[in-house]
């Protein structure tokens, strides 16, 4: 392949990318979703592929990225026209956690387990799933968290408070499962963990979703049952 021919083809091809992102909105870039995941990744393999197939001229790299631009505004288009293509065609948020309690049905369809949601939890800045009076799990990926009012951000100057002491919540019970180390780092035998349980009306570990300890605010549970 020429020089000069490479040159073209990448300027046709650079123009091209910048009218598509321009036409069908920015979130190709920054709100991605399984739909606009693959969008960008065609996009990309159009473009790569005609570049380095010397059967293919600048015709055939227009032809391809205006077919498959039209297609993304179509469906820009239709997704903002009708809600419920836009429904279809981008999903719709996932409740995780509805009035403080996690929802574990919404976690298998969603493919999560306790451990990926405490991770996602923590991204947001929010350690501990007893803050967390909803969460939902947006279609590109992301959460969004209301937290309960107690744990809504305040600044301790608005009310001329002393600093406090920060503790990390520490995860002692994971789907039926005792963590056994934590419980240790954390100064606990078996039977304190028991004594805790015991006083939520608790007998047997397999039933405890989760539970977490947090220094000051005690230990708070969640079962199967709820």
């Amino acid at each position: 392949m020429g020089v000069t021919n490479l040159t073209i083809e990448l300027i046709v091809g650079f123009v091209f990318l910048f009218l598509i992102i321009k036409f069908v909105g920015k979130k190709i870039i920054n709100q991605i979703s399984p739909f606009t995941f693959i969008a960008a990744i065609v996009l990309g393999e159009l473009l790569g592929n005609a570049l380095y197939d010397e059967k293919i001229g600048v015709f055939y790299i227009v032809y391809a990225m205006a077919v498959w631009g039209g297609l993304l505004f179509t469906f820009e288009y239709l997704s903002q026209k009708f809600l419920a293509f836009r429904g279809v065609a981008e999903g719709k948020p996932s409740t995780l956690i509805k009035n403080g309690i996690v929802d574990r049905e919404s976690l298998k369809k969603n493919r999560l387990n306790i451990n990926q949601l405490q991770s996602l939890l923590r991204q947001s800045e929010t350690f501990s799933i007893r803050e967390v009076a909803y969460c939902y799990l947006e279609a590109n990926g992301s959460i969004s968290i209301l937290k309960k009012s107690k744990y809504q951000k305040t600044t301790q100057e608005d009310f001329n408070m002393p600093s406090k002491e920060v503790f990390v919540p520490v995860t002692l019970i994971r789907d039926g499962e005792v963590l056994w180390d934590e419980l240790i780092d954390l100064g606990f035998n078996e039977s304190w963990l028991k004594s805790q349980l015991n006083t939520q009306n608790i007998t047997d570990y397999q039933d405890v979703f989760i539970a977490e300890w947090l220094q000051g605010d005690g230990l708070f549970v969640q079962t199967f049952k709820n």
